[in-house]
């Protein structure tokens, strides 16, 4: 199990390999998800650092994630922004899947947000809706948190209460009201994957409060609140899971229904950014 010396000297090197590359202190992480990697088409760029360089970062295998941590200004904002993030389901452990928001954390970031892409189970949605995250249900097989805790990094047992920040969730609410947005708001289950839910799987997880359901985010919301960040999470609705009206669906059809969202979620993000 990894130590707390460990821990720190992984950060340590993964920072000062980045700051070796970049003078940059960015405000805002962004995750963006499958399918949204084209979000980062406002940002002034101002360098990348690619994962497979990075000590102790793990590397994209999903389709879409490009796997490089971009570094530019949005809307006034220094921004850092990871383009493709890491999956359970990868093989990953939890510690690896949330080190870049933790290595995010000691380049200097207050705040996160994040992305997805996930399956509708509210009959409200349909695909190419945005949802707001309000909550979420952790169904992961594990917590990124187990093991050691330093508690100068953060709280040992870490209190969950507005663990999606009220004032960023207001914020976004007037962005898209302004923007003339349809935005949805719901509570999003986080599961393993990488296979997709049954009929009876998507009646049960509605039964139990779900909105909508994906395979990421939940680890890295968690590790972020662990260390002080503020979160705003988007899901962007790629497919619907109703279970008395199911039908087939790829990752291709994933990528088309974030792909024709994205425009809409990039100018969302980035009049959130402006606000925060």
């Amino acid at each position: 199990m990894q130590t707390v010396e460990q821990f720190h000297t992984m950060i340590n090197e993964a920072y000062n390999y980045i700051i070796d590359q970049i003078d940059f202190k960015p405000e805002v992480g962004i995750i963006l998800g499958t399918g949204l990697g084209s979000l980062v088409d406002g940002i002034e760029m101002i360098n990348t650092v690619d994962y497979s360089t990075i000590p102790h970062f793990p590397t994209s295998t999903v389709e879409s994630h490009a796997g490089r941590l971009l570094f530019g200004n949005l809307r006034g904002k220094r921004v850092v922004c990871m383009q493709g993030r890491f999956h359970y389901y990868e093989g990953y452990s939890f510690k690896q899947i949330v080190f870049p928001v933790q290595v995010m954390k000691k380049l200097g970031i207050h705040s996160l947000i994040a992305s997805n892409a996930a399956g509708g189970m509210n009959p409200n949605f349909k695909p190419g809706d945005i949802m707001m995250i309000k909550d979420h249900i952790n169904f992961f097989p594990g917590n990124p948190l187990i093991g050691p805790n330093d508690d100068n990094w953060g709280n040992r047992f870490p209190d969950m209460y507005e663990l999606y920040n009220r004032e960023y969730q207001q914020i976004a609410k007037d962005v898209a009201t302004e923007m003339k947005i349809r935005m949805q708001e719901g509570v999003y289950i986080g599961l393993t994957g990488p296979c997709l839910e049954t009929a009876a799987e998507y009646r049960m997880l509605r039964i139990l409060g779900g909105d909508a359901v994906g395979m990421s985010t939940v680890p890295e919301v968690i590790a972020a609140h662990h260390q002080g960040n503020k979160i705003l999470a988007f899901s962007i609705i790629t497919d619907m899971g109703l279970p008395d009206n199911m039908h087939p669906c790829s990752l291709e059809d994933v990528i088309g229904y974030a792909s024709k969202a994205e425009p809409m979620l990039r100018e969302l993000i980035a009049g959130c950014v402006e606000k925060m």
